[in-house]
């Protein structure tokens, strides 16, 4: 049974707190800031694409929240966005770093340019966000970062190399960073989500990149027997970024129905 995204109470545990989400115009993106913003936090929306209704959501629901359009792989479009948060908010407790591509390609006839693609705004632009945010965190001595990985980085697809290299990047690099910036009270983890009910899958599909009957498939061998929401990521997301994991970090939570330990097709 899907959860309904009002199933879970709100008790305020992001309140005083101020998050910069990216690729929030849309799906998990947009429900995380959504998700954030009912528990209290103010929000720096940062997305390529127009996120005004992301903010003016967030506003509707009583929180504050800008929205600043910019590209995570140019760190002067991070910095820009860094810049008008703190301005409006004062500082920026939680960064999560959301924002991703996917190109479905065999590997024999991926071109350079679809590899960097993939590579710049899944990786590249989660390491940029997390350095030039970091740099913030570190002289305020606190701050929470959370990384949005993939299943795929562990159990690989078939015409997804350049996505599955990029995520599994993602899940090295939390490692590293919550190791580093543990002394300066920075947490730093993951979130690997399965298949997932998104705009991003609906493109794929209409696309003809994935078919309606590959989607039925996949749901039915998910011991869980549905596909995830942006709602299952989102609950797990704000836990990350609360207090209730205090001692959490370097971590990725899969989030994926039983899809790794499933072992009969």
């Amino acid at each position: 049974m899907e959860r309904h995204p009002s199933s879970c109470s709100h008790s305020g545990r992001l309140s005083g707190k101020v998050a910069l989400v990216t690729g929030a115009s849309r799906g998990i993106g947009k429900v995380i800031a959504l998700g954030f913003a009912k528990e209290g936090a103010d929000v720096a929306v940062m997305d390529i694409l127009d996120a005004s209704e992301t903010v003016g959501d967030i506003n509707k629901s009583g929180r504050e929240a800008i929205g600043v359009k910019g590209d995570v792989t140019k760190r002067v479009d991070i910095e820009e966005a860094v810049q008008l948060a703190v301005k409006k908010f004062g500082k920026i407790d939680v960064l999560v770093n959301n924002a991703g591509v996917v190109t479905v390609r065999p590997a024999e006839e991926m071109t350079e340019d679809e590899w960097d693609r993939d590579m710049d705004v899944n990786l590249k632009g989660s390491f940029l966000c997390s350095q030039v945010i970091g740099k913030a965190m570190i002289k305020q001595q606190r701050g929470n970062i959370i990384n949005i990985a993939s299943m795929v980085a562990k159990a690989v697809l078939p015409g997804h190399i350049a996505y599955c290299a990029s995520k599994a990047g993602v899940i090295a690099l939390t490692k590293v960073l919550a190791v580093e910036w543990a002394k300066y009270n920075i947490r730093v983890n993951a979130i690997a989500p399965g298949f997932v009910k998104t705009e991003l899958v609906a493109d794929l599909v209409k696309k003809g990149l994935r078919s309606k009957e590959e989607m039925e498939m996949i749901e039915k061998r998910t011991p869980l027997g549905r596909l995830g929401t942006p709602q299952d990521v989102s609950d797990v997301a704000l836990f990350l970024a609360s207090d209730d994991s205090a001692f959490v970090t370097g971590q990725t939570v899969f989030v994926e129905g039983g899809w790794l330990s499933y072992g009969y097709v």
